[in-house]
């Protein structure tokens, strides 16, 4: 059976940014009752820019780089494979989201052999957030040191929403490290910049700033057809941070990576991908990057997953679709037994 009809078989058995960002949001309801008290972590401790006292689900380490000429550090979990390795695979997170919500598939890769490189993006999680312009390709470079530092020489990527923007650059810089890449509905399948008019720094850092508790679960409510209670933990980090005294400097790098999202589209880059590429879609997904500051006719035709999907399948050379049913933008967190088997079996395949 070939490895298209063996994951379309799979998944017919299995399934018969806040405030600026608002509608980096899906127009999709989620269908789970979702009342919740307005303020659930109003007693939590604060946390800091670094996120210094939030768990991982495995040890980090910290790589020194710099980033637009500012020194930073990128923190990153490394996790061998268990048994005999088959091979390395990198992770890019979602602007949203952490290194630390790639756990299930961290688990799922390591007990099929393979290795995990796990960083978070400077500007995220645990890593440094400098005060400079942020670029796709430095991200990239960035982390193909991190990967030079463990004299790491090729990997398959794995790469979730805004993730997939930066694997997109990572695979077109530097292609004779990736050899497969997996784009779980990525961002950049469509060029924003053509709907989305351009915004002031200062303008998204106030609406930025105007974040509340409950605004933010709604928006990350839009990402998930049905929300579960274990989703609140993408809730409460954010809210931890907004209670501590970093939050402006928090607020402020969020900015500055919305604009990397609006100026630096990449698809134009999906034709000239020539490895691999497994293009792992829910199909429940209407995301659009910057919603609320589309004109409203322009809303209506942009976040279509199901045919960016398939439109991303013509366009790259060596792709497969594999449609998801009823999930929305993070496959690997809704459905990760599911995602976990699929894309193992992708990167076991021999083409």
């Amino acid at each position: 059976m070939s490895l298209k009809k063996s994951l379309l078989r799979t998944i017919t058995l299995v399934c018969a940014i806040p405030l600026l960002l608002a509608a980096c949001a899906s127009t999709e309801q989620p269908t789970a009752t979702q009342a919740a008290p307005a303020n659930l972590y109003s007693n939590a401790a604060p946390l800091d820019l670094r996120l210094s006292t939030w768990p991982y689900p495995y040890p980090t380490k910290e790589f020194k780089t710099s980033l637009q000429g500012q020194p930073a550090s990128m923190v990153y979990m490394d996790v061998p494979a268990i048994g005999r390795q088959k091979g390395v695979v990198l992770l890019f997170h979602g602007k949203n989201f952490s290194s630390d919500y790639w756990a299930p598939t961290i688990a799922g890769l390591t007990q099929a052999g393979y290795r995990v490189i796990a960083p978070d993006q400077i500007g995220f999680g645990k890593s440094s957030k400098p005060d400079v312009a942020y670029h796709f390709d430095d991200l990239a470079g960035n982390t193909k040191a991190l990967l030079q530092s463990l004299n790491i020489k090729q990997v398959s990527v794995i790469a979730n929403s805004m993730g997939g923007m930066v694997g997109v650059r990572f695979a077109r810089l530097y292609p004779n490290t990736v050899q497969k890449l997996v784009l779980e509905n990525p961002l950049g399948l469509e060029d924003y910049s053509k709907d989305i008019p351009p915004q002031q720094n200062d303008n998204l850092l106030k609406l930025e700033m105007a974040q509340t508790e409950v605004s933010y679960r709604r928006f990350l409510q839009s990402y998930f057809p049905t929300w579960q209670p274990s989703y609140e933990k993408f809730v409460e980090v954010y809210v931890r941070v907004q209670k501590g005294s970093d939050y402006p400097a928090y607020a402020k790098t969020s900015v500055l990576t919305y604009q990397m999202i609006a100026e630096k589209p990449v698809v134009n880059d999906l034709p000239k991908l020539k490895m691999p590429v497994l293009l792992v879609i829910g199909q429940k997904d209407r995301t659009v990057f910057g919603r609320r500051f589309a004109p409203p006719e322009a809303v209506k035709s942009l976040g279509n997953f199901p045919e960016l999907g398939k439109k991303a399948q013509a366009a790259i050379p060596n792709a497969t679709l594999l449609p998801i049913d009823g999930v929305g933008h993070v496959p690997h967190v809704e459905v990760p037994d599911l995602f976990v088997k699929s894309v193992v079996e992708f990167l076991n395949s021999k083409s």
